[in-house]
């Protein structure tokens, strides 16, 4: 019969590869378009229409309850409300393509100020959110 190793209990078990999301997005929409008063108006959303890979592959990790950050793009160029996450992601009604993706938002506050992109970047626990990361909003698609 084979013997299990031991192992001491000052060693550490190996890092274990992850791909969790972050639990706070960002969303970005052109305020001439939709603005977040039109969304808190509405109640909730279906945030259809995404067309970019890196934008779809977020889509796909958010999850129900999380928060989104609602940044208006273009004019502004600022955070102004928090949403949540109403419904993760599911088939893009608008897409001939199953690999498309939306969720659902709803609003859950406006922020008292707007908060710049700037600010945005250099905020610690702000600056790792994936479409500050990877791309200017503005270009992101999402």
């Amino acid at each position: 019969m084979a013997t299990k190793k031991k192992t001491t209990a000052s060693k550490k078990p190996p890092a274990k590869k992850t791909n969790r999301s972050s639990g706070l997005w960002l969303v970005k929409q052109e305020p001439e378009t939709y603005s977040w008063d039109d969304f808190v108006r509405d109640g909730r959303t279906d945030w259809t229409g995404v067309r970019n890979f890196q934008a779809r592959n977020n889509l796909k990790q958010m999850k129900a309850g999380e928060r989104v950050l609602f940044y208006h793009s273009g004019t502004g160029k600022c955070v102004v409300g928090i949403a949540e996450v109403a419904k993760a992601a599911y088939a893009d009604p608008t897409a001939d393509d199953p690999q498309w993706v939306a969720v659902d938002i709803k609003p859950v506050k406006p922020l008292k100020e707007a908060v710049p992109l700037a600010a945005i970047r250099y905020t610690d626990k702000l600056a790792n959110l994936p479409l500050i990361r990877q791309s200017p909003p503005s270009r992101s698609g999402f």
